[in-house]
C-alpha cells in the first residue's frame, strides 16, 4: 500500500504547479490548509457512516476519498509519506504492530491546541 500512496503523493506533488480549472487538486491545494483539512475530515465522517451502516462498496470507495484527502493534506502541510512510515516503524519497535503510542510516551507531552474550523465565532448563551 504504500507503493500506492507513494506514488498519489508524487502525482499530488506535480499537481501544485497545474491548472486549478482543470485539476481539482491543484484547485485543492490552492484553497489552503484549513480547506483541505476540511475535506478530510468530511471524507472522515463519510466513512463512518457508511462504516455504521455496514456499506461495504461505499466503505471502500469513501476510504479512497480519506486517503487521497489525507495525502493532499500531507503535501500541503510539507509531510513526506516517508516521514509517517518511519513514525510507524518507531511505534511497532517500542509498543508493537497494532498499537496507538500511549500518551505519556509522547514527545511534549502538551495537549493540542483546540481550534475552530469556522472563522466566525458564536456568541455565548447566557
Amino acid at each position: 500500500m504504500g507503493d500506492s500512496l507513494d506514488r498519489l503523493y508524487n502525482h499530488v506533488i506535480a499537481a501544485k504547479d497545474a491548472d486549478p480549472a482543470l485539476s481539482r487538486t491543484a484547485k485543492l491545494l490552492r484553497s489552503g490548509r484549513s480547506k483541505v483539512a476540511k475535506k478530510l475530515a468530511e471524507e472522515a465522517i463519510e466513512v463512518v457512516i457508511d462504516a455504521i451502516n455496514g456499506e461495504q462498496g461505499p466503505l471502500v470507495r469513501e476510504s479512497a476519498d480519506l486517503l487521497y484527502n489525507l495525502v493532499v493534506l500531507w503535501a500541503e502541510a510539507g509531510v513526506r509519506p516517508q516521514d509517517v512510515w518511519d513514525e510507524m516503524a518507531r511505534r511497532e519497535r517500542l509498543f508493537g504492530l497494532a498499537e496507538k503510542v500511549p500518551k505519556k510516551f509522547r514527545e511534549n507531552g502538551a495537549r493540542r491546541k483546540v481550534v475552530m474550523l469556522s472563522s466566525r465565532r458564536l456568541s455565548k448563551r447566557r
